[in-house]
């Protein structure tokens, strides 16, 4: 099998363009080289990767999956190159960070920032995502790092304690559920919700919650940030489900009761996920020793 990057970039865009010719021009090569470079792939395995007919190509089984690679490698091509850039401009080193919501927005702005400033010549990319996404890229070696709910399966991952982040029910006070001493999440589906925006990794999880329980959220109103949840709860809003973290912030501040779900998943910690802790470049391994320092 001899594949170069030119063969795997055409193979890519041929399929997303569904036939060889727009596939040949969007890699900027003429139809009959195009067409030999394809040929030549096929030969080279003894087995078809394209499905040919009059409204153009599709991928056999086999073509599925050397697609699925070429993404791959195109992906990890474009990460060696924004990586050697970064060093061109004067970094020396390059951090992918996975989050979920919580971890984000109570834990890790001031850890970041104060291992950045000791470490100037380190940048952090930080993106945010539901927990089950960040096994999958951390994975498939697309981030260095994550941080995830002990509710998302990774055995196959190496993993450390991060922070306990339990999840709590919070309503204003008076609200019919401040009574219940011990809620579980089935209680509050009955009620009006204020949650984050749709595309966060918290309210994603809550919702799969709800439809495990053949329910739906009744969202009334979505907020940005923890804070715009709790001060909207706290004006009546609705009830919410935000980090214990993020209520403490508030507390005397704002007129709200809160009480911890009784759901398994809900009493969760985070912890941080790697292929191999000890296989990361020492920058990386000194971010991840700072984050769980206390």
């Amino acid at each position: 099998m001899h594949f170069d990057l030119i063969d795997l970039k055409l193979f890519q865009h041929t399929l997303e363009c569904g036939n060889i010719t727009a596939g040949a021009q969007r890699s900027h090569l003429s139809l009959p080289a195009a067409s030999a470079r394809i040929r030549a792939m096929e030969a080279s395995l003894g087995i078809p990767l394209l499905e040919r007919n009059r409204r153009g190509v599709q991928a056999t089984p086999a073509g599925q999956a050397l697609l699925l690679h070429a993404r791959l490698i195109a992906q990890q091509i474009e990460r060696l190159q924004y990586d050697l850039w970064q060093y061109a401009q004067g970094q020396q080193g390059q951090i992918r960070l996975l989050c979920n919501t919580a971890a984000l927005t109570e834990y890790l702005p001031e850890l970041l920032a104060s291992h950045l400033a000791r470490h100037p010549g380190i940048s952090i990319d930080v993106q945010e995502l539901p927990s089950l996404r960040i096994v999958q890229s951390v994975t498939q070696g697309m981030a260095d790092l994550g941080i995830v709910s002990d509710a998302a399966p990774c055995d196959h991952l190496q993993t450390l304690d991060f922070r306990d982040d339990p999840l709590v029910l919070l309503t204003p006070p008076g609200h019919p559920l401040a009574s219940r001493p011990a809620p579980r999440f089935a209680d509050c589906l009955d009620h009006g919700h204020v949650c984050l925006g749709a595309g966060s990794a918290l309210a994603l999880h809550l919702e799969e919650q709800a439809l495990h329980l053949g329910r739906r959220l009744q969202v009334r109103v979505r907020a940005e940030g923890f804070d715009g949840v709790i001060r909207m709860v706290a004006g009546g809003a609705g009830v919410g489900v935000v980090p214990r973290a993020a209520v403490l912030r508030w507390h005397g501040r704002l007129a709200l009761h809160w009480v911890a779900l009784q759901d398994a998943w809900a009493n969760r910690r985070l912890r941080l996920c790697a292929r191999d802790f000890s296989a990361l470049p020492g920058f990386t391994r000194e971010l991840v020793a700072h984050l769980r320092a206390r």
